[in-house]
């Protein structure tokens, strides 16, 4: 006997996973994590039994229900699952799987179409921050065909327009947790920030790194993996994290360079214990951050602007992510006000997943 668990699986940006209502879900968070674990496979390189992809960025859930927020239409609740470990991340928000929230809440038919253009607020629970979505609905429904292209997709969709507000200090109560732009770790130069992800933001070369790594090129380095996450494990509790972020996806890591393609800054962005393959949404605004913060360690790799709106582009591997950058300077260093995206979804499946009966019910 199996469990039925109604879902959609979409692509959103450049990571993919699977979005349920809350409601069709445990609301005791062990017998939540069970059930997501045994719904994606976690636990096996491969998440062969389960509907995971085997890395972090597919291995993702986004869960949704109607607000009751004054002016809010949706909450998205976020949860990373670990692809190798039996482990669930309840703590960080993705922004890229916020992509397909609009789209999916039109889906389940939580939020109703407005016109040929449908406009949404959405609360990150995992956060607290809010975020308006435009969702393209010409003919009544959700389209995802178009022309819109992203760095590390192949071909166009539609548009999906992002506008994120109050992402500072979301997690660690501060854009600067230790009320510093530099902190030395083990002799390495750090920058510790918080918007929209806490972030350990190093710059590659103080670890002997070009800058232009691939991604397999570093995941492949063992030494600097453990190096990086010795660095990692002292950071979460200087930034309020706790005391042990061992098991935690937060911070996550950005290995900065100065830019070769005319952008912001050339990065590499740690998941925290892979690379990955493009650019976080979430990891994109903190980068566009830290590289207008002065005294950062991002200072003087590139030449930025003193004031917002600007368009910041983080080189990633695969292309560039531009971050619309709302913010001006202050005495004390700088003021996020917001920061705007474009992204797109698709919608790739829709159906039930199973789970043993016995992790539905909580026996193991």
């Amino acid at each position: 006997m199996q469990t039925e668990i109604p879902f959609l699986f979409m692509r959103g940006g450049t990571s993919r996973g699977a979005y349920f209502n809350a409601a069709d879900l445990p609301a005791d968070r062990d017998r939540l994590a069970a059930v997501l674990r045994a719904a994606l496979g976690s636990g096996h390189i491969l998440n062969i039994d389960g509907i995971g992809g085997g890395a972090t960025v597919t291995t993702k859930v986004a869960m949704l229900s109607r607000s009751d927020a004054d002016g809010v239409d949706v909450d998205y609740f976020f949860a990373q699952v670990d692809p190798m470990r039996e482990a669930v991340d309840f703590r960080p928000t993705c922004g890229n799987i916020l992509s397909g929230v609009g789209p999916a809440a039109i889906e389940m038919g939580l939020v109703p179409v407005q016109g040929p253009e449908t406009r949404l607020r959405i609360r990150a629970v995992n956060t607290g921050a809010l975020v308006d979505a435009l969702v393209q609905t010409p003919d009544g429904c959700v389209t995802y065909d178009g022309s819109y292209t992203l760095d590390g997709l192949r071909g166009g969709a539609a548009p999906v327009a992002l506008g994120f507000m109050g992402t500072v200090g979301t997690m660690c109560g501060a854009l600067l947790p230790t009320g510093h732009a530099r902190d030395v770790i083990d002799g390495v130069e750090v920058t510790l920030i918080d918007v929209a992800m806490p972030m350990m933001i190093v710059r590659a070369a103080d670890l002997g790194l070009r800058g232009d790594e691939t991604p397999a090129e570093i995941d492949k380095d063992t030494a600097l993996l453990a190096r990086i996450e010795a660095l990692r494990r002292k950071a979460g509790p200087m930034m309020g994290l706790g005391t042990d972020v061992s098991a935690s996806v937060t911070p996550k890591v950005g290995l900065i360079s100065a830019p070769c393609a005319g952008g912001s800054l050339r990065a590499r962005y740690l998941t925290p214990w892979a690379c990955h393959p493009a650019m976080a949404v979430t990891g994109g605004q903190c980068l566009a951050a830290c590289a207008v913060l002065k005294g950062s360690v991002a200072d003087g790799l590139s030449q930025v602007p003193a004031t917002g709106p600007a368009a910041m582009r983080i080189e990633h591997p695969s292309g560039a992510l531009e971050v619309m950058l709302d913010f001006v300077e202050t005495q004390n260093g700088v003021d996020i006000r917001a920061a705007g995206l474009t992204r797109t979804a698709r919608l790739l499946a829709r159906g039930t997943v199973m789970v043993p009966r016995g992790v539905w019910d909580g026996a193991r």
